[in-house]
């Protein structure tokens, strides 16, 4: 009879010695071991990767967002977004207790926001009310990532001589919203700017469709909107091939003169932006139908370990 050669030295065997007497097969030392067990990229993070190299292709420079409490002065004031403005209520917006105010605010720029705000300017009426800085001053959780678009556009002022420039920004925001199926109370933004003299809206029409065609989106409708912060204002649909019907993909606009004179930029400088969130192409292209399966605490880990490469359709 052929002898069953041992392959595991047990702690029972030198405790009783009898490893002497027995046969071990040969460690193969060429043979692969087990591949060890490692992090996995979460979907969301390929789609972003995919996303900020699009931006890159076509030149833009990411723009820093690392706060995610910001003044309701930058969150909405500088967006000329008045302060009786429904999105400013609690039922939408996450203020914070402590600290509860900004310690201080740019004095020069925010008097000129003051003014457009309640006594017009730049060609505008405003919204003839009396603006209060403490209301300026409250602190919350950044409902949107023009926010950083504002402080990007406020430093490119500041500097002696203008450039143009394009920016971009993917990153987290909240907003107190019924948590449903597509709906969660934080999420991600995606936000193009571009910031040149002479920038008509076929200039954004045209970047649009070479942003979402590099996304692998071809059929593209443009819908007249209201923004506060920009005019015109477009939503951009897509058609979905899988629902049979057309689906809003994003937002965009150009912004008022009475967001970027009081700044203090060139007034024949326009600026074209876009934004669009990160979860819903990513629940597309990974077929997930309930956002909450894709973010928070009932996320099943081994979708995470099994999710495929994002790969873009362009």
């Amino acid at each position: 009879a052929v002898a069953r050669q041992e392959t595991e030295l047990t702690p029972e065997m030198i405790a009783t010695g009898s490893w002497r007497q027995l046969p071990f097969k040969p460690y193969n030392f060429a043979a692969l071991g087990l591949p060890p067990a490692c992090g996995h990229l979460h979907p969301l993070l390929k789609v972003r990767s995919q996303l900020r190299q699009i931006f890159l292709e076509m030149g833009f420079t990411e723009m820093p967002t690392d706060n995610f409490v910001e003044s309701s002065f930058w969150n909405f004031d500088a967006l000329f977004q008045p302060q009786q403005h429904p999105a400013r209520d609690q039922h939408d917006t996450f203020f914070l207790q402590d600290p509860a105010e900004a310690p201080e605010l740019p004095a020069g720029y925010t008097a000129k926001v003051k003014k457009v705000h309640s006594q017009g300017g730049y060609g505008s009426q405003g919204y003839k009310y009396e603006w209060r800085l403490e209301e300026a001053r409250k602190n919350l959780l950044r409902t949107h990532t023009t926010s950083a678009s504002a402080r990007a556009l406020h430093r490119l002022a500041r500097q002696e001589k203008f450039s143009p420039v394009k920016y971009f920004s993917i990153d987290r925001v909240f907003r107190n919203e019924s948590l449903d199926a597509t709906h969660l109370a934080e999420f991600h933004q995606v936000e193009g700017v571009v910031a040149d003299r002479g920038l008509t809206l076929g200039h954004l029409m045209g970047t649009l469709r070479q942003f979402f065609t590099k996304l692998g989106i071809t059929q593209l409708r443009f819908k007249p909107a209201y923004n506060p912060y920009t005019e015109p204002s477009m939503e951009v649909f897509s058609y979905h091939e899988g629902l049979k019907k057309w689906v809003e993909v994003g937002n965009s606009g150009i912004f008022r003169p009475e967001l970027l004179l009081p700044m203090g930029l060139p007034e024949n400088v326009s600026v074209i932006a876009w934004g669009l969130s990160l979860e819903r192409p990513t629940m597309i292209k990974y077929g997930i139908n309930n956002i909450r399966e894709l973010v928070g605490h009932r996320v099943n880990l081994q979708m995470v370990y099994d999710s495929p490469l994002c790969r873009l359709d362009a």
